[in-house]
C-alpha cells in the first residue's frame, strides 16, 4: 500500500510529461532562406552567419580569417580549434595512424611562408600555412588545395557550443545578514 502512495503522484504527473515530450525539433544546421524573405528570421542565413560571427569575435578570432579543409582520412580536432597570433586561426587534423595536419590563418602574405609549410594567399592580405606530423608532401598539398571557407553548419560545427546563461549559484557559505562576507568563524575546538 505504501508503495502505491508513493507512485501516485508520479502516475498522476505521467499525461503531462508525455505531453510535454517532443515540442522541440531539432536543429540540422539547415539554414534556408525563409519563404517570406525576413532576414531578421533566425532561421535566415545573414542572422545565422551573424550569430556564428559573433561567436568567433568573442573567442578573438576574426571570422574573415576562418578556412578550413576536408583531406580523406583526417578528422578535425575540435580541442583545437583557437586563436592564431592576434585574430587569426587554427585547426589540427588527425588521422588515426598519428599523422596530424595543422592549418594556420592569419594576415600576411604567402611570401613569407617558412621552410615545412604549404602556403596559399586566398585572399588579399590573408595566408593559409599547412603543416603536418608524419604527413606525406602529397597529402599536404591535397590539403592546401581543399582549403575553402566554411559554410555555416560546417562552422556551427567547428566551434565549441555557444555559452548558455545560468542563474546564480546559492553559496551555502554567505550569510543573509550583513556584508554578505563568507562566515569562516572556527567552533570548539578549532
Amino acid at each position: 500500500m505504501v508503495r502505491i502512495a508513493r507512485a501516485l503522484p508520479l502516475i498522476l504527473l505521467l499525461p503531462a510529461l508525455l505531453t510535454a515530450c517532443g515540442t522541440e525539433k531539432a536543429d540540422t544546421g539547415d539554414a534556408r532562406e525563409p519563404a517570406s524573405g525576413d532576414s531578421r528570421d533566425p532561421a535566415s542565413p545573414s542572422v545565422r552567419r551573424a550569430e556564428l560571427n559573433a561567436r568567433l569575435r568573442a573567442l578573438g578570432i576574426a571570422p574573415e580569417l576562418v578556412y578550413v579543409t576536408d583531406v580523406p582520412g583526417f578528422t578535425l580536432a575540435q580541442q583545437s580549434v583557437g586563436v592564431n597570433g592576434d585574430d587569426g586561426f587554427s585547426a589540427a587534423y588527425w588521422a588515426e595512424n598519428g599523422a596530424v595536419l595543422h592549418l594556420y590563418a592569419e594576415r600576411g602574405s604567402a611570401a613569407d611562408c617558412p621552410e615545412g609549410y604549404t602556403c596559399l594567399a586566398p585572399a588579399k592580405g590573408q595566408v593559409v600555412r599547412i603543416s603536418g606530423e608524419k604527413v606525406a608532401a602529397d597529402v599536404l598539398r591535397g590539403a592546401a588545395d581543399a582549403v575553402h571557407r566554411p559554410a555555416p553548419a560546417e562552422l556551427a560545427a567547428l566551434l565549441p557550443a555557444a555559452p548558455t546563461a545560468t542563474a546564480p549559484v546559492r553559496r551555502g557559505d554567505l550569510p543573509s545578514y550583513g556584508d554578505g562576507a563568507p562566515d569562516n568563524s572556527v567552533g570548539q575546538g578549532g
